[in-house]
């Protein structure tokens, strides 16, 4: 971890949509899995990056968070195009979501969004499926 950035990989997914649905995010050397019970693909990958930012915070500190530039990998290609402004949030589920991220947001010196494809995800990826295989 540089100093003043931190990685995290985030990743939400469903078995149906809505369905059972689980996260799975790399923050630094740390991971994290954690179901979610009954939800659609798109609010799991937002559940994601809500629960990213406020454990980032948590590991930080407060302080340490104002100062440091975080930069959040996904592979969902529509969360990445709304937190970047390119597409508008149609759905009503997720504005409140989205409302969330960008106050979470502010707790940090600066937050990028990066996408990826699945397969450079793949711990988070796996996090998620993890989590979703132990309900079945």
């Amino acid at each position: 971890m540089e100093e003043n950035k931190l990685i995290i990989y985030c990743d939400g997914g469903s078995r149906g949509n809505p369905g059972p649905s689980a996260i799975g995010v790399v923050i630094g050397e740390r991971a994290y899995a954690e179901q979610l019970g009954e939800l659609t693909n798109n609010a799991a990958e937002y559940q994601a990056v809500i629960f990213a930012l406020k454990k980032a915070k948590q590991l930080l500190g407060k302080k340490k968070a104002r100062a440091t530039e975080l930069e959040v990998k996904i592979d969902s290609e529509l969360l990445y195009k709304q937190m970047n402004a390119e597409y508008k949030i149609l759905d009503k589920d997720l504005q409140p979501l989205f409302v969330e991220i960008w106050n979470l947001k502010q707790d940090f010196k600066k937050v990028h969004f990066r996408h990826l494809r699945r397969e450079q995800n793949k711990e988070a990826d796996q996090l998620v499926n993890c989590a979703l295989d132990s309900l079945f």
